[in-house]
């Protein structure tokens, strides 16, 4: 079966969020008169990644919800373990009025969604909530690119999990073998789409040294995507691509 859809991850896939995430939590630090407690913006900012990761590791695990971790991640990141669900909130959103004045989807992103429009139907599958990134796409205006938007707070799974992938197989009518999914996670969103039967594309932007996990291809950028889409490479057919 030849691929009839593409779909797609968000965050460092087709938006830049580290670039977002590193320019609004300065701009936060600086506000809120924090970044005398760090020997550096840069400690702080470290500091802050390593805790989103552990914390989102937490909800994709199913241990906590979406909100929990993410008040959790506050708690943590200000060394403040009795802090109430009511602040962790405020001081998150004011956070987030930060992170989103730095928004911006990846230059490759729209030519790249304009060259596949005609042939391929598109959707989206993340591992955040729907009222976030619902949110995301339409303020950068490519919402109306996508049918439908699937995220793990919503479904009650996440990726790498199958039934991930199935939902969004299911929203579009189609086999998992006439879809590809494209992420910039080797394992958790290549790997997990070649496992529950889908074409694992991963974007490896940084050009990480070494081979892309075992039956999954790999591409440096979101123009390479065209070309490797239609060379339908599990079926005998020459690419050049890894």
């Amino acid at each position: 079966m030849p691929i009839k859809a593409v779909v797609w991850d968000i965050d460092d896939t087709i938006f830049d969020y580290a670039s977002a995430d590193t320019t609004g939590m300065r701009a936060h630090l600086t506000t809120e008169g924090l970044l005398e407690r760090y020997e550096s913006a840069e400690r702080a900012l470290e500091r802050w990644r390593l805790l989103t990761q552990r914390h989102w590791a937490r909800f994709g695990a199913g241990g906590v919800t979406f909100e929990a971790q993410r008040r959790d991640r506050v708690r943590d990141f200000l060394d403040a373990p009795d802090l109430s669900d009511a602040v962790a909130d405020a001081w998150y959103l004011r956070y987030v009025g930060h992170y989103e004045s730095a928004w911006s989807l990846f230059p490759d992103t729209v030519p790249t969604l304009d060259a596949l429009a005609d042939g391929y139907r598109h959707a989206v599958l993340s591992n955040s909530a729907l009222a976030v990134q619902d949110r995301k796409l339409r303020l950068l205006g490519v919402r109306d690119r996508f049918e439908a938007v699937l995220c793990a707070a919503d479904l009650g799974f996440s990726k790498p999990a199958a039934e991930a992938f199935h939902a969004a197989c299911t929203a579009l009518g189609l086999a998992p073998a006439e879809i590809a999914y494209v992420g910039d996670q080797p394992e958790i969103d290549a790997g997990g789409a070649r496992d529950a039967g889908l074409l694992g594309i991963w974007l490896d932007r940084d050009g990480t040294t070494g081979a892309a996990p075992s039956g999954v291809h790999r591409i440096t950028c979101l123009s390479e995507l065209p070309a490797l889409l239609r060379a339908d490479t599990r079926f005998g057919a020459p690419s050049t691509f890894g």
